[in-house]
């Protein structure tokens, strides 16, 4: 019970990190500032709802698509572990997240929005999916795999509630405790790649010991 509880919650640091509900607030707010409160919460509830699918879809599928294409899982937790440490060293230094920096599109296009750049790869990046399939490495067991999903339901519950809320979010957060919370999700971001990174080559050296 304890391991289940440790790895739950740092599973919910983790996810609640890397999509970074309170940084990304006012990228959503950049895309959707001129719309209506209905298509603010259509387009919330569609990226994160895609955001979700993809990540269950790895979660549930994603050794299976490993197998597909010859991928191991230390390999994904190395290189997934890169991805996130440099998406957490630029929020660190206070930048945009390469991997998950959205592309600013036409303001008529919500609703291909809420797809991309919203869903992928704001959301469900890289980043997320190599998080993700470390912690269902880790997690070893089916049930893990069902609370790992549902704990990352939970983390786009709580971003969809900021993506609808983002004006009034606008008004009462000062862009200075914006920048100060993105900069500890980076800090955590790192420290978790890190950690996915010596868990993969541990993995490596126990496959295949010198």
């Amino acid at each position: 019970m304890h391991d289940l509880s440790l790895l739950l919650a740092t599973v919910f640091i983790g996810f609640f990190a890397i999509l970074n509900p309170v940084g990304n607030t006012p990228v959503f707010i950049a895309l959707l500032g001129n719309a209506d409160e209905k298509t603010i919460k259509k387009v919330a509830f569609k990226s994160v709802f895609v955001a979700f699918v993809i990540i269950t879809t790895f979660c549930l599928f994603g050794h299976l698509i490993f197998r597909l294409f010859g991928i191991t899982l230390p390999a994904f937790q190395i290189a997934g572990g890169i991805i996130v440490f440099f998406i957490g060293y630029d929020l660190l230094q206070g930048k945009a997240a390469g991997a998950h920096q959205p592309k600013m599109q036409d303001p008529s296009l919500y609703e291909d929005m809420a797809i991309s750049p919203l869903g992928i790869p704001l959301l469900a990046g890289p980043g997320t999916i190599s998080s993700a399939m470390n912690f269902v490495g880790e997690g070893k067991s089916f049930i893990n795999t069902v609370f790992i999903i549902l704990v990352f339901a939970i983390v786009c519950a709580i971003t969809y509630l900021m993506f609808i809320f983002s004006k009034k979010i606008e008004y009462k957060l000062s862009s200075a405790l914006v920048k100060v919370t993105s900069r500890i999700m980076g800090l955590i971001l790192t420290v978790i790649a890190v950690q996915m990174i010596i868990n993969g080559i541990f993995k490596v050296i126990k496959e295949f010991p010198i």
